[in-house]
């Protein structure tokens, strides 16, 4: 196996009995890097602060990344103009922050037979948004609901 000593220097190809010698007489360990390699890779190196510096690397790189957050706006099918105004404004605002909106009609009873009203709802919403949003997923039927995506437009 080929051997590279913790000063990163190689070691050359050496048998695993003198590598890890060569570990113990530095109060280390030997540890494999590339095990598909041909001679398979090792390093002699303190494995328990590599494994803390792989977490605080991996911590490190959540902390970085950029969370979506999914805000929900309820319709019903015989929802007032009004209101339905209101919340067209609030899923503008939402989408101003750069959030996703999903917008979810959500029908009881007799209403499941008229689901075309809620179908219309969601069109007028998406036709009210699309300065500002683009649909990541239609209109589309949950057991009572019918929900759709909306996404922050990228310019």
């Amino acid at each position: 196996m080929r051997v590279v000593s913790s000063s990163n220097e190689q070691l050359g190809i050496i048998s695993l009995q003198e590598a890890l010698e060569v570990a113990r007489n530095e109060g280390l360990d030997l540890v494999e890097v590339a095990p598909k390699a041909e001679p398979p890779v090792c390093k002699i190196m303190d494995y328990g602060k590599f494994q803390y510096e792989k977490s605080k690397r991996e911590k490190e790189a959540k902390k970085k990344q950029a969370k979506v957050v999914l805000k929900e706006i309820q319709f019903r099918p015989d929802t007032a103009d009004h209101d339905y105004q209101f919340k067209m404004r609030h899923a503008r605002e939402f989408l101003a922050k750069g959030y996703k909106v999903r917008s979810v009609v959500r029908f009881r009873g007799r209403q499941m037979l008229h689901t075309s009203f809620g179908r219309e709802v969601l069109h007028r919403l998406v036709a009210d948004v699309k300065d500002v949003a683009e649909v990541e997923l239609g209109p589309k039927m949950e057991n009572n609901l019918m929900a759709l995506i909306l996404t922050p437009k990228t310019s």
